[in-house]
Order: structure tokens, then sequence, then C-alpha cells
């Protein structure tokens, strides 16, 4: 019943290319269905969700149908795109259920930080009809390009980690067309809001439903971001923060002038000050500025082939942008810097609202947290074809992602309950194969066998 040390999620019949499901992954689609909010939809959910599960090279709606049912390709095909693109279930719904199934074996209230981590991924998409897809920058390609990006939030903890939001970024040439926004499907009342601002509100609404989470990493693209931080801060929650080299900051131990003193007559002056002597550095040039001895050597993970390290420098600062508009000085947080051993100069920067005693080593392995949705990113699209789905509209793209983070979601339980590394493609006890009579049902189909 198992391979290896681990479960076996999944079983094919050989004889049809049928999906047969254990106990386990039955009972969760079951739990996870209760979602859908009308009974006649969980058919749609199994089939789908198992065959993301399945070993296709490509996790489109057709490849799909040809493995779930290769005598009925076309009706599957229909169905499952009524399901994925037309039935108007709710991806929040649904993701709630997912998340009861697999928060609690996160054990979430375990001593330790609990991660909310933000980012966004990029999927290539050729054409200009595809909802949102417009030439912005593609994380997958490293370049501009032709794509649709979607801004997510993931809990982690130090053992695993679940995407818990996930949003399609709607670029201002699509919010700004209401008829191509109308073909495309997109919900009245959406309008332009920068990744930041969909993050913001991302973690405003799991804060509300009262998900776990009490700290917030990202990237630079994020971070630098005044506003995202102070958002996050008036949530009460604490922050690791990528940054760019040009934030200014005030260096350790200064900060804005007071307001100028009153002379008794006219408006009491409140805000702060700066002059021509008085000004805040950019963390660039406070880095450069460090004596050597402020950087040390730091392990934080172990990787695929070393141990992961670099040199590290942490310093007290406040935030200056814009603050001469402000009536009080920011509270100071930590400016930490990574300068690897031979490069010419530091590579990356945070801001952090961590405690001021917290050591280090504790700050760099809370910045390095974000590994993981790196990895849960690449699983999602190498495994799960999070970056497959070949419809246009807003409502599919949405139901695509939520499908494929529930498959994922599935595997990251059981990885928890057997402390193991668990492949979804090693889940089959017998490899299943389709029918030697079945053909592709149109020119040019992708529809593969159940490799």
């Amino acid at each position: 019943m198992y391979v290896g040390a681990v479960m076996s999620f999944i079983v094919a019949r050989v004889e049809d290319c049928e999906m047969e499901l254990t106990d386990e992954f039955e009972r969760y689609l079951e739990h996870v269905s209760e979602g859908l909010g009308r009974s006649e939809r969980k058919l749609g959910l199994k089939k789908y969700c198992g065959g993301l599960m399945l070993p296709l090279k490509r996790k489109s709606m057709e490849p799909l149908a040809a493995a779930i049912d290769p005598e009925h390709v076309q009706a599957l095909h229909e169905s499952l795109q009524h399901f994925v693109a037309d039935s108007p279930w709710s991806d929040e719904s649904v993701l709630g259920r997912v998340q009861s199934w697999v928060l609690p074996k996160m054990r979430t209230e375990r001593k330790g930080w609990v991660f909310l981590i933000a980012d966004d991924t990029g999927m290539p998409k050729a054409g200009t009809h595809s909802v949102g897809v417009a030439r912005q920058y593609c994380g997958q390609l490293g370049k501009t390009d032709n794509c649709q990006v979607a801004v997510s939030l993931s809990v982690a903890t130090s053992e695993a980690s679940l995407p818990i939001k996930y949003r399609l970024y709607l670029p201002d040439a699509w919010s700004d067309d209401p008829a191509r926004c109308a073909a495309a499907g997109v919900p009245n009342g959406i309008v332009f809001m920068t990744k930041p601002q969909i993050s913001l509100a991302q973690i405003t609404e799991a804060k509300a439903a009262g998900l776990p989470g009490d700290v917030v990493a990202a990237d630079a693209g994020y971070g630098d971001d005044t506003g995202y931080r102070d958002g996050i801060t008036r949530l009460g929650l604490l922050y690791v923060l990528g940054i760019k080299p040009g934030t200014t900051v005030w260096s350790p131990n200064t900060g804005p002038l007071p307001p100028k003193p009153w002379v008794g007559r006219g408006k009491k002056p409140t805000r702060l000050r700066r002059d021509e002597t008085h000004q805040p550095v950019s963390v660039k040039e406070l880095a450069m500025a460090l004596p050597p001895a402020a950087y040390r050597k730091l392990t934080w993970r172990e990787g695929t082939n070393t141990q992961l390290s670099s040199r590290f420098a942490a310093v007290r600062v406040r935030a200056a942008h814009r603050d001469y508009q402000l009536d009080l000085p920011r509270d100071e947080e930590w400016l930490l810097i990574e300068w690897p051993k031979g490069d010419p100069e530091p590579t990356k920067y945070f801001l952090s609202t961590l405690p001021a005693d917290i050591s280090r080593k504790e700050l760099v392995d809370a910045v390095k947290s974000r590994w993981r949705i790196e990895r849960d990113y690449q699983e999602l699209k190498q495994e799960f074809g999070l970056d497959n789905f070949e419809g246009r509209n807003w409502r599919g793209f949405h139901h695509h992602a939520t499908l494929c983070i529930a498959a994922y979601a599935f595997l990251v339980g059981e990885r928890l309950a057997h402390h193991a590394d668990t492949k979804k493609n090693a889940v089959f006890r017998t490899q299943p194969a389709l029918p030697e009579s079945y053909a592709r049902r149109r020119p040019g189909s992708t529809s593969a066998p159940c490799l």
C-alpha cells in the first residue's frame, strides 16, 4: 500500500485508465467539495483534482480529459470546461475548506514564527485576449514579455507552506478598458490595484478570517512600498521585507529634526524637518560605509549540495521616506544587509520590525523564509500545471489555480503526516496506460496518455 515510506494517494485501473482514488484522498476531496455550494459540482472537482495528480506533461483541459476517460474525451472536456470556466462556485470557499484540512497539520500554534509570505508569479501567454495578459516582467522568464501575473499569499512554518490567497494582477491597460474586461468576464467592481495593494488586501482578509500569521515576508517589489509596510504595521503584524538600494533611512542613532520652534503667533509647527546638512542616506550608502567587522558570515539552511551562507550586517535605523510630512519620527527597525564575500557591493537589503533583541541569526533565518514560496511555485507549475490553463476568462483562471492549490495542499498534508518529501508522481501502485484503441480526438491535440 505504500511506495517506499510514503502513502499511495491515487490508484489507476490499468484496463480502462479510470482513476480509482484511495480512501484518504476521497475523504479530502469530499471535505473540500463542501465549499462548492451545490452537490452536482463535486464530481467535477473530484475528476479535475484527480487528473492534476496524474503524471502528465501538460495539465490543460484536453490532456486531463484524455487521461481521465480516453473513451469519452470530448464529453468530459466539455464537462470540465463548464466546471472550471463557467460554474459560479466560490474560490474563497473552496480554499477555506483546503485550509481547514491542511493548516491543523502544519501545527501553527507551536512555538516559532508563522510567516505570511507574499509574492507574485508570471505565466508566459501568447495573444492579447486572455484576461490580464500584457507585456510585463515575468519571473519565470527573467525578463519582460507577454504574460499573466498573479499575486499570492502563503502561510509558512519551519516545516511547510500553503498558498491561501491567489489573485490575478490586472494591468491598467485592462482596468481602463471596460469592454475588454467584460469580454474576459472580469467582475464589476474590479479596479486597478498595484501588486502591493492586492497583497495588503489579501493580508487584511487573512487577518480578518483569523488565519495564522505573525510576520509578513516579501521581496523588494513589495517592501519598497512605504504604504505597504505601514499597512502591515497597522494590522498588528511584523514584517521582514526586501527593499531597493536607493531606499532612504536615517543612520543609526540619528533621525529627522524636530519641528521648528513656535514663535508665539500663527499655527504651531508640527512637521519634522531635514536641512542641507542633516539628510537621510540610501541603504546602499550606509552599507558601504560600515566597517568590515560589521559583516559576519552566517548559514541559514542546507542547500542541495552545500550549506547556504553569506555575510550579513544588521543595524537599527528609521525609514525616512517623506517623513517631513509627519509629526513624529518613525519607529526604529532593523536594516539587514547581505554582502556576499567577493562581490563588489551588497546584493540585498531588508527592513524588519522583528524585536530589537532578536539575534542576527534569527533575523537572517526569518528573511530567508521566502524560499518556501519558490518551491511552492515550482511544484505548482511543474507538477500540477498551474501555468497550463488555456482558457481566457477571469473565473476560469482563478478556478484552475484554486484546484491546483487544492491538489497540491493534499500533498503538503501527506508530507507532514508521513514525514517524507512525497512526490505526487510516485503515488501510483500500478502505472496506468491508455487502451490501444485510443486516438487523439482532433489534430494538434496535446492529449497525453497516463504515462
